[in-house]
């Protein structure tokens, strides 16, 4: 009898590198944003247009990804949108206009939730409980790890050549990561096609008719508006008088987005004794102190308010998910896409609005803006959030 050989296995590694790629552009032209306004003598809100793009494409995209996927597979999809997204992120580096260069961030948008909501499919079906936690830590490690290396790269490349060489650098780095993902993570051996899209728009429907589940959501908006709103437009904040920050000082500021390593046992902690209205709260409650310390004139308090808010968001958005995950018993993968939709619809409000924020108020009108996203994350959760009355 011949013997069977035995299954591939990917590389724990390989998540995390997936994981890289699936943010490394997401955020990557924030570094730059004050070049691009001298490049195109475009204002605040215009700029602030090209990470909103991205973020509203993803929003849009996310739930519709899921059930494609389910539809058609996982690897095949995963390594098409990698290679894919090169290609609006090499376009970039050619365009002539800033319309341009927000529609090509936009069509990058379009491209990530194929690896983002993919890729979490294709570890909880084809690992085994054990390695599926592990890969899945590695994951969102090589997430945190992109959105830094994406921002990181950017301005240290613009500093040394131009903005617009950082984008073709980057897109010839996704395309070089979707190959090495075409190579080395195995085909799927347990995905099996679910074609009945009717079902899953009503479970869909369904969801959103979840008081407690699109509470977790709005809380989510709240989050990433605060997130992004902050490190979008602290650029232009460091790039003014007094500090007149470049491209590769601007850069270095984004070091402290690492701090997000420390989100996911920090929560943990947390949850025990306080559960998750109570983390909930603690943590935006020290984002607000660290949106506040950004205000005064001194480089060591903004950058102490930084690592605050950014930790703080961190462990938001980490309780924000558990929620969704203990609280969801039927359709998960469905309340993850819904949730993710409406959480990068606050990351494009917090681009655009903050932007118009920026443009009459300046910096203190954007900390407002974070600060009403704060109170209203922490008001919807105790609100929504409560235990149920036991009989």
């Amino acid at each position: 009898m011949a013997s069977v050989a035995p299954a591939r296995v990917a590389p724990r590694w390989l998540f995390g590198l997936i994981g890289v790629f699936a943010f490394i552009n997401v955020y990557s032209i924030q570094s730059v944003l004050p070049d691009l306004m001298r490049a195109f003598d475009a204002s605040a809100p215009a700029v602030g247009a090209t990470v909103g793009a991205t973020v509203m494409a993803v929003a849009l995209l996310s739930p519709l990804t899921g059930m494609v996927s389910d539809a058609l597979g996982r690897k095949a999809f995963v390594v098409a949108s990698m290679l894919a997204v090169a290609l609006p992120t090499i376009a970039i580096g050619f365009a002539q206009t800033l319309p341009q260069v927000v529609a090509l961030r936009f069509v990058e948008g379009l491209f990530i939730p194929g690896i983002t909501v993919v890729i979490v499919a294709y570890i909880g079906e084809e690992l085994a409980p054990g390695r599926m936690a592990a890969a899945m830590g590695t994951y969102v490690a090589g997430c945190v790890l992109g959105g830094f290396a994406g921002r990181f790269l950017t301005g240290q490349i613009a500093e040394w050549s131009q903005w617009r060489t950082a984008f073709v650098v980057l897109g010839g780095l996704n395309a070089l990561g979707g190959l090495v993902v075409a190579r080395l993570l195995p085909a799927s051996r347990r995905f099996v096609a679910r074609r009945e899209l009717g079902a899953a728009w009503r479970g869909l429907l369904g969801h959103a008719r979840n008081a407690r589940l699109m509470a977790a959501c709005a809380v989510g908006f709240c989050v990433l508006l605060c997130q992004v709103g902050v490190f979008t437009y602290i650029n232009l904040l460091l790039a003014g008088p007094p500090w007149g920050f470049g491209p590769a000082a601007l850069a270095n500021v984004f070091t402290i987005y690492l701090l997000g390593f420390m989100a996911a046992p920090l929560t943990n902690r947390l949850i025990g004794p306080l559960g998750y209205r109570g983390t909930l709260v603690l943590a935006l409650g020290g984002g607000a102190v660290g949106a506040l310390l950004t205000l005064l004139p001194s480089f060591a308090a903004v950058l102490a308010g930084l690592a605050l808010a950014s930790t703080a968001t961190f462990v938001a958005q980490t309780v924000a998910i558990s929620f969704v995950a203990a609280n969801v018993r039927e359709g998960r993968s469905l309340a993850s896409g819904l949730y993710n939709a409406v959480y990068y619809a606050g990351g494009s409000v917090g681009a655009v609005l903050g932007g118009v924020l920026w443009r009459h108020f300046g910096w203190p009108g954007v900390i407002a803006m974070v600060l009403c996203a704060q109170l209203g994350g922490c008001a919807l959760a105790w609100r929504r959030w409560a235990p149920p009355r036991a009989g």
